[in-house]
């Protein structure tokens, strides 16, 4: 028995290295990642991306309980996998936080059952489900998501935790107080504009929507998502090559934009820390699902990101970007991986690989 017994110590099976964490707990960690931006947000611009997270999680719980009934699927082991959840939040960081109850339940409903469930679920969804739901939403209700609530540090009545429901629920606001009182436009959106006008960047960003780097109260926003996401990748819950790849290639480009013609590009800062940068390169950009899995790929992938939401930002039709660039990207990954496979350890290169 002894022999036997050491026999089976010597010789156990393979694998020899530890598992990985389990869904559960990486959605967990991702979760935990992301309040340091949601504190600064509710903060700086007031309880409306609380009010749209919680409409947002509910909504996607129940299109995800929905699905798997109807697919037949373990509900213990998915509906509270927390896939649904991370979905559910990161579609409503990327909406204006005053919007009407149907904006977030109708881009959960995109993300969950057509993004995710009819692709096959939770590992074989072809793109981004957040990013998908957001430009549905986008492209459907365009004059929805492009009215972006007022700092809290410029607005002059701000709305309480029972208004912002109210709102959100019955489209009813306190009275002699008007929806463009509380509402301006973002500051990549103004500068848009007002290139358009034939203004230059450097006057525009006077204006007091404009902070010390990228805009009053997003620019701490984006600091507390840069922190997050830090900590993801000293987690090791995510690598850094999408995230500084994404970064980098933005704040390339832009910087060339900028020194070539400062009247027309912003500075580098802005566009790193405007808009959702910080959060779609640590969060949005980096879901294993649909981002590439290679080292090279990764920083391909990453690189034409940044591209594309410079790209939008200074030619396109949309003052961000982020989505539309994870999404396009996303379409790549399968032709980036089959040509950035790391060489097997021993294997011969062949002729011409080098």
């Amino acid at each position: 028995m002894a022999d036997a017994q050491s026999m089976s110590e010597r010789f156990s099976s393979s694998p020899f290295i530890p598992a990985s964490a389990s869904v559960g707990a990486v959605m967990r960690t991702v979760l935990y990642a992301l309040v340091p931006g949601i504190v600064l947000y509710a903060l700086l611009f007031g309880w409306g991306v609380i009010v749209n997270i919680l409409l947002a999680s509910i909504s996607s719980l129940a299109f995800e309980l929905v699905m798997l009934v109807v697919r037949g699927r373990p509900l213990r082991r998915y509906l509270f996998d927390g896939s649904a959840l991370v979905t559910a939040v990161l579609l409503a960081l990327a909406l204006p936080p005053l919007v009407a109850w149907w904006i977030p339940v109708a881009g959960a409903f995109v993300a969950i059952v057509a993004a995710k469930h009819l692709y096959g679920g939770l590992g074989y969804n072809a793109f981004n489900p957040a990013m998908a739901g957001y430009a549905v939403l986008l492209i459907s209700f365009p004059r929805e998501m492009s009215i972006w609530a007022e700092p809290l540090a410029l607005a002059e009545h701000p709305l309480s935790l029972a208004q912002t429901l109210v709102f959100s629920l019955a489209h009813q606001l306190p009275d002699a107080l008007s929806f463009d009182a509380l509402t301006s436009a973002t500051p990549l959106d103004y500068l848009r504009t007002q290139v358009g006008l034939g203004r230059s960047v450097r006057d525009s960003v006077g204006a007091p929507i404009f902070g010390h780097v990228a805009g009053l109260g997003m620019e701490w926003v984006n600091a507390g998502y840069l922190l997050g996401g830090v900590w993801l990748i000293y987690r090791k819950v995510i690598s850094w090559h999408i995230p500084v790849a994404v970064l980098a290639s933005l704040a390339c480009i832009s910087g060339i934009g900028f020194v070539l013609d400062p009247q027309v590009y912003a500075s580098p800062l802005l566009h790193l820390f405007g808009g959702a940068s910080m959060l779609g390169a640590f969060f949005i950009a980096t879901d294993p699902i649909t981002a590439s899995t290679t080292p090279w790929g990764r920083i391909i992938y990453g690189a034409g990101i940044g591209v594309l939401i410079f790209s939008i930002r200074a030619w396109g039709g949309y003052p961000d970007g982020v989505a539309f660039a994870v999404l396009v990207m996303g379409l790549t990954v399968p032709l980036v991986d089959q040509y950035t496979v790391p060489r097997a350890f021993g294997a011969r290169a062949r002729h011409g690989d080098g």
